[in-house]
């Protein structure tokens, strides 16, 4: 059986001292070790082979070195890039994401929530905030365990949050479609029980009744799905009120705005423009390509993670609020209001 190799090993083969090694192969003190003795120890350790035992260094630093990352919905397009900006911070710093998907059932959440923290992951990034009292974010306030969340929060306000800027997004939205001349204009929300929902629908009144003119309805989708932004604008074009342009709570919406649209004979954007938001990543590839507000995904990820470390690291959280700035992108599925 081959010999296992050992930090002594890379330290003889380096020429440092084995507490050197330990210092220049742990990302939190890798800053305390000359640049040239970080490279000649890395290269020792990939000539060979070793690999750094984190459960040893967890129980030297009572910490495990993992992070636990709750989301919703895995199926969502706008999870997997938050989850990469998450990776990207947390792994250079020798950190590990533990992920779970809940498809948005209370008692899932709770459960994978009880789940990582027997686990005892370091902290808690959390994707999944609904409006109202939720089993999981109690037990996280009692938990004392460093808390995030991201893109949505909760009432409460009890921990830091990363979200992109809901009312700066609308609001650029709105002033492309003024500028177009659209007056007749829906926005087409998801969910009430949503922080991002709600804020949005909220920006979308209070500027539609600061315009002159513009008569500016709010319709909820049952779903932040394609199948329900559908189902929703079907409705919409049944009472015979079309508005010239929709505002969709998210591009999967958008995108199932545009099926109903097609399927009634009406064309985008020549009859009615539309405008997602978020900007997935295919959101380029529709037909036509999808005007959106660019929401940063991988980017509040990783101020997420970046928040949490420096809770962990201070063992003190302040409820903080980030809002990342947003921006709009213009592509084929708006134009100038249609004559009457």
């Amino acid at each position: 059986m081959p010999k296992r190799v050992t930090m002594d090993d890379v330290a003889k083969l380096a020429e440092v001292h084995k507490a050197t090694v330990s210092r220049a192969l742990d990302p939190r003190t890798r800053d305390q070790v000359n640049a040239e003795t970080v490279k000649r120890v890395k290269r020792a350790a990939r000539q060979l082979g070793y690999v750094p035992n984190a459960m040893a260094r967890g129980l030297r630093t009572s910490s495990s070195m993992t992070v636990g990352v709750i989301i919703p919905d895995l199926m969502n397009p706008i999870f997997p890039p938050i989850v990469r900006g998450i990776e990207r911070l947390l792994q250079p710093r020798g950190y590990t994401a533990l992920l779970a998907n809940t498809d948005g059932d209370d008692e899932v959440e709770l459960s994978a929530f009880e789940s990582l923290l027997q686990r005892r992951v370091d902290g808690f990034i959390l994707a999944t905030g609904r409006l109202g009292e939720q089993p999981m974010l109690r037990r996280a306030r009692e938990s004392g365990v460093p808390i995030v969340m991201v893109n949505r929060t909760s009432e409460t306000g009890d921990f830091p949050v990363v979200t992109g800027d809901q009312r700066a997004g609308v609001e650029a939205a709105l002033r492309h479609l003024f500028d177009l001349g659209h007056r007749r204009i829906t926005h087409l929300a998801g969910p009430p029980m949503f922080s991002t929902t709600k804020a949005r629908a909220e920006a979308f009144r209070s500027i539609c009744a600061a315009e002159p003119g513009v008569d500016g309805d709010v319709v909820e989708a049952a779903a932040l799905t394609a199948d329900a932004g559908e189902a929703a604008m079907d409705r919409i074009i049944a009472t015979g009120a079309c508005p010239t342009a929709v505002l969709a709570g998210n591009d999967l919406v958008a995108l199932g705005a545009i099926r109903a649209m097609r399927a009634h004979d009406l064309r985008v954007p020549e009859d009615v423009s539309i405008v997602g938001f978020n900007d997935m990543p295919f959101a380029a590839d529709f037909s036509p390509a999808l005007t959106t507000v660019h929401v940063p995904l991988q980017e509040i990820g990783a101020e997420a993670a970046r928040l949490l470390l420096s809770g962990i690291a201070d063992a003190a959280q302040q409820p903080v609020t980030v809002s990342m700035p947003v921006e709009f992108v213009v592509r084929a599925s708006t134009a100038p209001v249609h004559p009457a």
